[in-house]
């Protein structure tokens, strides 16, 4: 659930348990938030690289065994504004990463 154009209520301060803003660009980076978050991360992500007129982002979820991934792709596949995904570049994050393509 959002707070707010720049930050997402989920997350907070590991100092003080206060929610803190996390900035929107064109990447995000899952390895930071708990897998119990990430489905509604993505969710929200989305929303706000759309808002931002982000035609391709970048969710960056690791290799391992495929468990975010899965989540991430589960994701997309219900989300209406997604155009298509596929694997990260060679050098981009491979099978590690998924870019998105967001529709028009």
């Amino acid at each position: 659930m959002m707070n707010d154009a720049a930050g997402f209520d989920d997350n907070f301060d590991p100092e003080n348990g206060e929610p803190f803003e996390i900035e929107i660009t064109d990447t995000i980076d899952l390895h930071s938030f708990a897998p119990s978050d990430v489905r509604s991360v993505v969710e929200s992500y989305l929303e706000e690289a759309r808002k931002k007129n982000f035609r391709i982002v970048k969710i960056i979820h690791g290799k391992g065994i495929g468990v975010q991934r899965e989540i991430v792709r589960s994701v997309l596949d219900k989300t209406e504004f997604v155009e298509k995904y596929k694997n990260g570049a060679e050098f981009s994050g491979n099978w590690g990463a998924t870019i998105v393509t967001l529709k028009a």
